[in-house]
């Protein structure tokens, strides 16, 4: 069984939710980051970093003046490695499963947020997230890693895919019946 346990699709398709729904129910140590929208009377302003223990950030925004710029968003690189690269780091030394939502364009502009999934994925750890589907030299390394199993999701697949999850997932010591 494959360490790293990787979503990709499209925008929309229940990515984030189905690693929520999974953490929810894993028994072991969880740590690491999601990454949601951030709206304002239905219009989306931004990208909000929020950890498994309750830190959280703003990622990227409208109102961001920055040289990183997905988009229209600014992305705030300071706040990514200070919350969101920081617990990921702090999930490799404690817990058992390592949560990154998502390894995307905004995130790939951190040199430390790169460097510590790869030290992640090498060591061995159990590593769930999402990522980027559209084409990107580095994710696209990431996605032919033999560690790593790339499971595509769809609107019409999600249970399909949740199914899989929980599958995965009872490898973890925590999990184990």
């Amino acid at each position: 069984m494959k360490q790293v346990y990787l979503l990709t699709g499209r925008p929309g398709t229940g990515k984030t939710s189905l690693i929520k729904q999974a953490v929810a129910e894993v028994s072991g140590t969880a740590g690491g980051f999601y990454t949601e929208e951030m709206r304002s009377q239905g219009i989306r302003k931004g990208f909000r970093l929020t950890t498994l223990d309750g830190h959280s950030t703003t990622l990227a925004h409208v109102k961001i003046q920055s040289q990183y710029r997905v988009g229209k968003y600014g992305v705030d690189i300071d706040a990514l490695d200070r919350v969101g690269v920081s617990a990921l780091q702090r999930a490799a030394q404690q817990c058992e499963l390592i949560v990154v939502d998502e390894i995307g364009k905004m995130e790939l502009f951190s040199a430390s947020f790169r460097e510590t999934v790869l030290k992640i994925i090498d060591s061995g750890r159990w590593l769930l997230g999402t990522i980027m589907l559209s084409p990107n030299p580095w994710a696209d390394a990431i996605k032919r890693r033999p560690q790593v199993d790339l499971v595509p999701v769809t609107g019409a697949n999600y249970q399909q895919v949740l199914a899989g999850l929980r599958q995965w997932l009872k490898g973890l010591s925590g999990n184990k019946t």
